[in-house]
């Protein structure tokens, strides 16, 4: 789904810190995201600044039950998918309340560390939430730029 190109709706999501981002689904198959948060992040691409833990609140339905979730974080380098470590990958430790029903809409809560190690760059976040058969309950991905 392309971001929404009507600049009125790009001024809105510049006004507040948790308005819906725009982001590319990057294949969720098992569920369906309905908005995802970064915070703070006032306008895109997120500006990251080192040393800066960042939340994070994604809102999906699930079309499949779970006994279980787990994130995977990467970094999008020019294509390459470069491991993004986070605190607790256990999406049941992170807002969702375990096992995971067909058609109900959950809440995932997590932090996003920036470490101050971190080159200053621009890239691409990518998050997954895989169910416990592996396949994607969601897949987002923003574009960030890592400052100091």
């Amino acid at each position: 789904v392309p971001p929404p190109s009507d600049p009125r709706e790009r001024a809105v999501a510049a006004t507040a810190l948790a308005e819906p981002l725009r982001f590319v689904d990057c294949g969720s198959i098992d569920g369906s995201i309905q908005e995802v948060n970064v915070s703070p992040c006032p306008t895109q691409p997120c500006l990251l600044h080192k040393g800066t833990s960042y939340s994070i609140n994604v809102t999906f339905a699930s079309k499949v039950e779970s006994q279980a979730s787990k994130a995977k974080v990467y970094g999008e380098i020019v294509g390459v998918d470069v491991p993004f470590p986070i605190p607790e990958p256990d999406g049941c430790k992170s807002g969702i309340q375990c096992p995971i029903q067909k058609g109900h809409s959950y809440s995932y809560l997590n932090k996003l560390p920036v470490k101050s190690e971190y080159p200053s760059i621009k890239l691409a976040v990518k998050w997954e939430l895989l169910d416990d058969k592996d396949l994607t309950l969601f897949c987002w991905k923003i574009p960030v730029q890592i400052t100091s």
